[in-house]
């Protein structure tokens, strides 16, 4: 098979505005670029993957990705992260790609290994394996063949619409769970849980995390 990675990542002015109460701007666009820049390093150092494609218009995650070696994608990139991930799997289905694997670019927790645990297992196509959140209400991976199998709606409440959606097509879903990529970051609440995370450990996100002291503003919002 050869399925390609699709990272979605929107431009980066005014991201994670949930964590608002917690960063300024200016910290949430650095937290974003190091998040993806993790999703991007797992990616690129899984086995089975075809290839990388980062549908984005935005500077910084364009030239992260050339670094990378990974393809952009612009097409789409204004559509969402449904409408981004579905046309880019458009093209690489038209193309000749056997399937997609998309995830997103806030679960900085994400390894290799999980990477080629969704890969490893998946099924002849039609076949569809997801990933879920840790809250079970978002999709973090989805890996689809062919690229087209399932009609996808990203969003919070995704998980369950797309497990749905699989069995209408006459697709058994398969879940495979996924501590690190279920870690999603979108709230202040969702920075204490990764920071207890065991996979966090290490990683560039809580070391950045630590530095910006926000670490220290999440231990003095925990004390009022």
């Amino acid at each position: 098979m050869t399925i390609w990675a699709v990272l979605p990542v929107k431009e980066m002015v005014g991201a994670k505005e949930r964590l608002s109460p917690l960063l300024s701007p200016e910290e949430r666009v650095a937290l974003m670029r190091v998040m993806v820049g993790e999703v991007l390093a797992a990616l690129s150092a899984a086995r089975g993957l075809a290839g990388i494609a980062v549908v984005t218009l935005d500077p910084w995650a364009t030239a992260a990705a050339q670094a990378a070696g990974a393809r952009v994608i612009t097409a789409g990139a204004r559509e969402g992260h449904t409408g981004s991930v579905t046309t880019a799997a458009r093209l690489l289905e038209a193309e000749g790609a056997s399937g997609i694997l998309t995830m997103p670019g806030d679960i900085p927790a994400v390894t290799a290994a999980e990477v080629e645990a969704l890969l490893t297992g998946h099924g002849a196509a039609p076949a569809f394996s997801i990933a879920p959140s840790h809250d079970e209400g978002g999709s973090n991976g989805v890996l689809l063949s062919p690229a087209a199998a399932v009609p996808l709606r990203f969003g919070e409440d995704s998980f369950f619409p797309h497990l749905a959606a699989a069995r209408a097509k006459g697709i058994t879903p398969r879940v495979v769970q996924l501590p690190g990529a279920a870690m999603d970051i979108d709230h202040p609440e969702d920075l204490e849980r990764f920071a207890a995370l065991p996979l966090a450990q290490g990683t560039r996100t809580l070391g950045w995390l630590r530095e910006a002291g926000v670490l220290d503003r999440l231990a003095a919002r925990g004390r009022r």
